[in-house]
């Protein structure tokens, strides 16, 4: 790898190297660059279209998969179908997402469409983080698709991070959650430029006393512009909970849109949306102690979005 792609590996796969042992696939410019299994966990690539299949055994215990996607070259149309089966009693990381550097003058994208099969009895922690540097003037443009599909008594974390550089991202999220179980999703968005983000969660809470709380905290600044959609439905004794905080600056758009749907008397939804502007008292505050207006409103920006 040059600098550049190891940056683009650094910021989106938590790791700085490839890894010597573990289970990991880097996929470059469209194409396999590594690969590492072990016993539990095996990855497989599909056969009839670009993709893999990750399967992780029954009573997995600690561990951890890193499936990063590097793209360092103009004119990369990357699409990926990636399936995981994770069997009962298992407790993994999952860690995707990918980098994107862009100095030319074609469009760079990569769209990772990415289906979960989770097993009962599960504790599945998945990262997906998004970056993206080079010239503003060219696209790069990351649309990643996600369905879930949650057995019983199962917890599953799903946090999502994209801090700026990526021209225009689409995410799609659907996710069916079972009995007892419990799907937690973390958003963090932050756009600058003429950058656009949208994100679509649609959650159906079939199983009896399954739980839903997502939680999506943006920035946006510039001519940016945010589209926060969100659609929670209960079919049966359940709780869902969506609460979307942005701040908003310059000339920057941001918008939400929530619905819920109860098919059951016991189905208890909520939603909490709020916007505004960065706290001008918090701002004077540490302005105080000596830092600069900038300075200031990057240190509330970052807390912000921890």
């Amino acid at each position: 790898m040059n600098e550049i792609e190891k940056k683009l590996f650094e910021e989106v796969s938590g790791l700085h190297d490839i890894p010597q042992v573990g289970v990991f696939n880097i996929r470059e410019n469209g194409k396999l660059l590594a690969r590492g299994v072990d016993d539990e966990i095996n990855i497989v690539s599909k056969k009839d279209k670009e993709g893999i299949d990750i399967f992780v055994k029954e009573n997995t215990k600690n561990k951890s998969v890193h499936i990063p996607v590097i793209v360092s070259q103009e004119g990369i149309n990357d699409k990926v179908y990636n399936d995981f089966f994770i069997g009962n009693n298992c407790d993994i990381l999952i860690v995707a997402g990918c980098g994107i550097h862009n100095a030319g003058q074609k469009q760079s994208s990569h769209n990772g469409i990415h289906t979960f099969h989770i097993g009962d009895n599960c504790k599945v922690k998945y990262v997906e983080k998004h970056f993206a540097f080079g010239d503003k003037k060219v696209k790069k443009v990351l649309d990643p698709i996600t369905s879930i599909e949650i057995g019983k008594n199962s917890f599953v974390e799903m946090e999502t991070v994209q801090l700026g550089g990526v021209s225009k991202s689409d995410r799609r999220t659907k996710a069916y959650v079972g009995d007892n179980s419990t799907l937690i999703i973390k958003e963090k968005i932050l756009t600058q430029d003429k950058e656009i983000a949208k994100t679509n969660f649609v959650v159906e809470l079939n199983g009896e006393n399954s739980k839903v709380d997502v939680l999506s905290r943006s920035v946006a600044g510039n001519k940016s512009k945010q589209e926060f959609i969100s659609n929670i439905i209960g079919r049966k004794t359940c709780f869902g909970h969506v609460e979307c905080d942005g701040i908003l600056s310059e000339n920057a758009v941001i918008c939400s849109v929530p619905k819920i749907v109860a098919f059951s008397p016991e189905a208890n939804l909520v939603h909490e949306a709020a916007i505004g502007k960065i706290s001008q008292e918090q701002q004077q505050k540490l302005m105080s102690m000596g830092l600069t207006k900038d300075e200031a409103e990057k240190v509330i920006i970052k807390g912000f979005l921890n």
